[in-house]
């Protein structure tokens, strides 16, 4: 039985999908087809056999009444013939008692019992003049039992008859159960196959831009397979995103680094050449060296950090917001000493904790603070505000510079994204799409927007829950 099962499962394994769904479909219905005509055939035959002995026991019941007292006998023997009535004859119990003449039915044991009351009466099938008889034997009184028979070979022909006819109708149930698994199956998994097709055509040439044709409808009426497909279609749309988002990424820090790794390459070759340059030309070739050094090494973090997009949160603790922003600030007024920095805490924001990666979240301060700071005239305050509210902790950084033009707005968070007024200043470009991240991976959001009587406005804000430990942040 183990050796059928693991052939059964090798099959298994070997067809595909569909034509193990047309077997199965087709086999369900087929049993049902085979199992409804093996019931009506079973039928037919007791209900043909019902009524021959419903004949035998009438033919049985006017015989007794038209020969009471009669003593043991051949009463009729026409039943050879189909048109002529039922054989009867009258047995007694003791063999003594027979006439002359011999019976024109079998008289066996069971007869002679049930002449003596020792049995019930009881049908049989017997063979005599060449043809098959159905028989019924039953007390007659007195000692005496009544043999009634008729021809069977109408009813025998009759389920024969019907077996035939039902076992084709079998044969044609089987056959449309084989079409309607096929169509069942082809139907059933036309998405299915969509899906195969459009994911090989992904796989050979690499394009998540092809998406799987869905059957119209309203999407609550949708069946598993058409979700699936649409949730398929879903998942390409991610990929094809993501694919892009890397390859701008990949395209833009091309160029990005392209002209500092142009200004290194240059300032090498000329320190190279050191001994034909005045002492005060190989210091500023050495300075400009370092600058680029120094801008490279933190466009590559910058980009490090901006391609961790899917790195594991490390563990979370709860983090006072207030002391962070007033680490950031102190900072930021070292590097930026020609700039004031003004921190204003709330009630109930000094003491708000949210939980997050204190690191992380000093970085995405910075950035916001190094922007403000850069565009921020010398001597104009840059105001950093906390406050609590009931839906959650909002932080804003306000500087008084040219600010932000509303066709700059949608962008200022793309990656190495400058506006017009700000290619001239340094920077990657990559700051406040770096801020923006660390603020969706610790479930707060970050916007911008231009600050009543000028200059820019940047808000985060912390939602009343922040991140739970199974989140991702870079």
């Amino acid at each position: 039985m183990s050796g059928v099962r693991r052939l059964g499962a090798r099959w298994r394994r070997r067809r595909p999908l569909r034509t193990r769904l047309a077997v199965a479909a087709s086999a369900a219905v087929a049993l049902v087809a085979v199992g409804v005509c093996a019931a009506a055939f079973f039928v037919i035959r007791y209900e043909l056999l019902h009524q021959l002995d419903l004949s035998l026991t009438q033919s049985a019941t006017r015989v007794i009444q038209e020969n009471r007292g009669e003593g043991p006998q051949t009463v009729a023997g026409e039943c050879r013939y189909l048109s002529a009535p039922a054989c009867a004859q009258i047995v007694p119990a003791d063999p003594a008692a027979d006439p002359d003449a011999a019976y024109l039915l079998p008289v066996a044991t069971p007869v002679r019992e049930v002449a003596a009351g020792k049995r019930a009466p009881y049908y049989s099938n017997v063979s005599r003049f060449g043809q098959p008889l159905r028989m019924l034997t039953t007390p007659f009184g007195d000692g005496r039992a009544l043999q009634v028979a008729l021809r069977a070979d109408p009813v025998e022909k009759g389920v024969r008859q019907a077996a035939v006819l039902l076992a084709a109708v079998g044969g044609a149930g089987v056959l449309l159960a084989g079409l309607l698994g096929y169509a069942v199956s082809r139907t059933g998994l036309a998405p299915v196959a969509r899906l195969t097709s459009t994911a090989e055509r992904i796989a050979a040439t690499r394009d998540p831009r092809h998406r799987i044709e869905l059957p119209p409808g309203p999407p609550g009426r949708q069946d598993e397979v058409t979700r699936l497909a649409a949730s398929f279609n879903t998942m390409l749309g991610e990929l094809e995103q993501s694919v892009s988002s890397q390859r701008r990424l990949v395209a833009d820090a091309s160029h990005e680094l392209r002209t500092p790794l142009t200004a290194l390459r240059t300032n090498a070759e000329l320190l190279a050449r050191g001994d034909r340059l005045t002492p005060a030309q190989r210091e500023r070739a050495s300075g400009a060296l370092g600058r680029g050094i120094r801008e490279v090494t933190g466009l590559v973090n910058d980009l490090i950090e901006l391609a961790r997009d899917e790195e594991p949160l490390p563990l979370l603790e709860e983090v006072r917001i207030a002391e962070v922003a007033e680490h950031t600030v102190a900072v930021a007024r070292t590097h930026w000493p020609q700039t004031p920095f003004l921190l204003e805490a709330g009630t109930g924001a000094a003491e708000a904790v949210r939980p997050g990666v204190p690191a992380r979240l000093a970085r995405l301060l910075t950035n916001l603070l190094d922007n403000a700071a850069k565009f921020s005239p010398p001597g104009t305050p840059v105001e950093v505000r906390l406050t609590a509210h009931e839906d959650g902790l909002e932080l804003t950084v306000r500087d008084h510079g040219p600010g932000i033009p509303a066709e700059d707005v949608p962008y200022v968070f793309d990656r190495f994204y400058r506006a017009e007024a700000a290619r001239a200043l340094p920077g990657s470009g990559l700051g406040l799409a770096m801020a923006r991240q660390i603020a969706r991976a610790h479930g707060a959001e970050l916007t911008a927007g231009a600050a009543p009587g000028g200059g820019a406005l940047f808000t985060l804000t912390f939602g009343a829950q922040g991140p739970r430990g199974g989140s991702h942040a870079p």
